[in-house]
Protein backbone atom coordinates (compact mmCIF):
# COMPACT_ATOMS: atom_id res chain seq x y z
CA UNK A 1 0.00 0.00 0.00
CA UNK A 2 1.28 3.38 -0.70
CA UNK A 3 1.06 6.37 1.54
CA UNK A 4 -1.38 7.97 -0.93
CA UNK A 5 -3.47 5.20 -0.42
CA UNK A 6 -2.98 4.92 3.51
CA UNK A 7 -3.69 8.69 3.59
CA UNK A 8 -6.98 7.77 1.91
CA UNK A 9 -8.40 5.13 3.70
CA UNK A 10 -7.67 7.12 6.99
CA UNK A 11 -10.22 9.47 5.86
CA UNK A 12 -7.96 12.71 7.92
CA UNK A 13 -7.62 16.15 6.14
CA UNK A 14 -4.71 16.18 4.43
CA UNK A 15 -4.09 19.13 1.53
CA UNK A 16 -0.49 17.71 1.28
CA UNK A 17 -2.36 14.62 -0.27
CA UNK A 18 -3.76 16.65 -2.89
CA UNK A 19 -1.11 19.15 -3.76
CA UNK A 20 1.60 15.92 -3.81
CA UNK A 21 -1.25 14.08 -5.94
CA UNK A 22 -1.66 17.07 -8.74
CA UNK A 23 1.98 17.49 -8.70
CA UNK A 24 2.82 14.08 -10.05
CA UNK A 25 -0.89 13.56 -12.43
CA UNK A 26 0.96 16.77 -13.67
CA UNK A 27 4.03 15.46 -14.03
CA UNK A 28 5.69 18.29 -12.27
CA UNK A 29 8.54 18.71 -10.47
CA UNK A 30 8.34 20.68 -7.38
CA UNK A 31 5.47 23.38 -5.74
CA UNK A 32 7.19 26.48 -7.45
CA UNK A 33 5.81 24.30 -10.70
CA UNK A 34 2.07 23.74 -9.35
CA UNK A 35 2.51 27.39 -8.29
CA UNK A 36 3.15 28.33 -11.77
CA UNK A 37 0.31 26.31 -13.41
CA UNK A 38 -2.08 27.30 -11.03
CA UNK A 39 -1.14 31.09 -11.34
CA UNK A 40 -0.88 31.48 -7.93
CA UNK A 41 2.47 32.88 -5.29
CA UNK A 42 4.35 29.93 -3.70
CA UNK A 43 3.61 31.35 -0.34
CA UNK A 44 -0.11 30.10 -0.83
CA UNK A 45 0.93 26.62 -1.62
CA UNK A 46 3.47 26.60 1.59
CA UNK A 47 0.94 28.12 4.12
CA UNK A 48 -1.64 25.43 2.54
CA UNK A 49 1.04 22.89 3.44
CA UNK A 50 2.00 24.41 7.21
CA UNK A 51 -2.11 24.34 7.76
CA UNK A 52 -1.95 28.14 8.05
CA UNK A 53 -4.37 28.53 4.80
CA UNK A 54 -7.26 26.68 4.01
CA UNK A 55 -7.99 25.36 0.41
CA UNK A 56 -10.11 27.55 -1.33
CA UNK A 57 -13.13 26.98 -3.35
CA UNK A 58 -11.59 29.54 -6.07
CA UNK A 59 -8.03 27.53 -6.05
CA UNK A 60 -10.19 24.62 -5.42
CA UNK A 61 -11.49 25.50 -9.27
CA UNK A 62 -8.48 26.61 -10.28
CA UNK A 63 -6.77 23.33 -9.65
CA UNK A 64 -9.89 21.66 -11.38
CA UNK A 65 -9.41 23.86 -15.13
CA UNK A 66 -5.51 23.25 -14.73
CA UNK A 67 -5.36 19.16 -13.77
CA UNK A 68 -9.15 18.01 -15.60
CA UNK A 69 -9.79 16.41 -12.36
CA UNK A 70 -13.01 16.37 -10.89
CA UNK A 71 -13.93 18.90 -7.78
CA UNK A 72 -15.16 15.82 -6.25
CA UNK A 73 -12.06 13.51 -6.69
CA UNK A 74 -9.85 16.72 -5.42
CA UNK A 75 -11.69 17.30 -2.17
CA UNK A 76 -11.60 13.46 -1.66
CA UNK A 77 -7.52 13.37 -2.26
CA UNK A 78 -7.43 16.27 0.81
CA UNK A 79 -9.44 13.98 2.87
CA UNK A 80 -13.21 16.28 2.52
CA UNK A 81 -15.73 13.57 2.77
CA UNK A 82 -18.55 16.62 2.56
CA UNK A 83 -21.89 15.37 1.03
CA UNK A 84 -23.05 19.04 1.26
CA UNK A 85 -22.31 22.36 2.42
CA UNK A 86 -24.60 24.66 4.48
CA UNK A 87 -24.90 28.21 4.38
CA UNK A 88 -26.73 30.67 6.59
CA UNK A 89 -29.97 32.11 5.59
CA UNK A 90 -28.45 35.76 5.45
CA UNK A 91 -25.13 34.45 3.52
CA UNK A 92 -25.36 35.55 0.29
CA UNK A 93 -28.66 37.62 0.22
CA UNK A 94 -28.90 41.10 -1.29
CA UNK A 95 -28.45 43.41 1.78
CA UNK A 96 -32.22 44.76 1.82
CA UNK A 97 -32.99 41.18 2.08
CA UNK A 98 -31.08 40.37 4.83
CA UNK A 99 -32.11 43.50 6.65
CA UNK A 100 -35.86 42.25 6.18
CA UNK A 101 -35.16 38.93 7.21
CA UNK A 102 -33.56 39.74 10.85
CA UNK A 103 -36.31 42.03 11.29
CA UNK A 104 -38.47 39.33 10.33
CA UNK A 105 -36.72 37.34 13.09
CA UNK A 106 -36.59 39.95 16.11
CA UNK A 107 -40.77 40.36 15.16
CA UNK A 108 -41.37 36.79 15.95
CA UNK A 109 -38.72 36.67 19.35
Amino acid sequence: MTLQQEKLETGRFDPDNLLDTLIQKMGLKNDAALCRALEISPPIISKIRHGRLPVSASLLIRMHEVSGMSVRDLRDLMGDRRMKYRISDVQGKPKSAANDAAQAKQMMA
